[in-house]
């Protein structure tokens, strides 16, 4: 006998999850993983940290983008939640009162763990790809690699623009205008 067909994940399953998980919908499968770790935490607490207060808010550097921690994105049929994402001003200029946002980001940060890795690298490239945002960060807070790569869109897939490693002063795309500590991001 067939296996019947495998159908399609819903926003109905991401309701049914408990609250200790994050729920996404790539491609179709639900994938429900547990909330970050602590150094994945630590990471993209201190990277929204230094990013937050010169290009959001202003303070001390160009300002133009609105941040957000984890926000829930409907990008066409998929649902994605990366670690972190932004949007220039001018394509966000208010934010919506709802729970989800269907605008693709113009930079989006994934923190890699061994839970999300293989996801992140794929599925979740490929609906970055297609939604075109423009730059792609990947940070690894693990003590083997503590590295941050930042990519660009291209309609051939994403380039590899820089990557670095270690506690070095960072100038990145799209947010060269000013250097951070990429050291801050590990937890120590």
């Amino acid at each position: 006998m067939a296996d019947p067909a495998r159908r399609a994940a819903t926003y109905a399953d991401l309701d049914t999850l408990p609250g200790h998980l994050v729920g996404e919908i790539l491609h179709g499968v639900l994938h429900a993983l547990p909330r970050p770790r602590i150094r994945h935490a630590r990471a993209a607490t201190r990277l929204g940290s230094h990013l937050g207060p010169p290009f959001d808010e202003g303070v001390g550097g160009p300002g133009g983008w609105v941040f957000l921690d984890e926000p829930e994105l409907h990008l066409g049929d998929d649902v994605v939640v990366p670690d972190l994402a932004g949007w220039r001003r001018e394509h966000l200029p208010e934010l919506p009162d709802a729970a989800f946002l269907t605008l693709a980001p113009d930079w989006a940060c994934e923190v890699l763990s061994p839970a999300t890795r293989a996801l992140d690298l794929t599925d979740k490239r490929d609906i970055y790809r297609r939604e075109r945002v423009a730059h792609l960060w990947y940070v690894d807070p693990a003590p083997e690699a503590r590295t941050l790569e930042v990519l660009r869109w291209s309609p051939a897939g994403y380039v590899l623009v820089s990557s670095h490693r270690g506690d070095p002063s960072v100038r990145a795309e799209p947010f060269e205008a000013l250097a951070f500590p990429l050291g801050a991001l590990w937890a120590t």
